[in-house]
């Protein structure tokens, strides 16, 4: 068990390991949301053939 403080070296690779995982997942988040928007749109259908008689 260790009491000592953490290095400052540490503190700031926390804090951008920290950004840079907001960042994906605010990225995830919005993929996310426009398939699900697209697939509830219907556009994610194939286009329909029509018949010629």
């Amino acid at each position: 068990m260790s009491l000592r403080k953490t290095h400052e070296l540490h503190q700031r690779r926390f804090g951008r390991n920290l950004g840079v995982a907001l960042t994906l997942v605010a990225f995830i988040v919005i993929v996310f949301g426009l398939t699900v928007v697209k697939v509830t749109r219907g556009d994610f259908e194939p286009p329909r053939g029509e018949v010629q008689n």
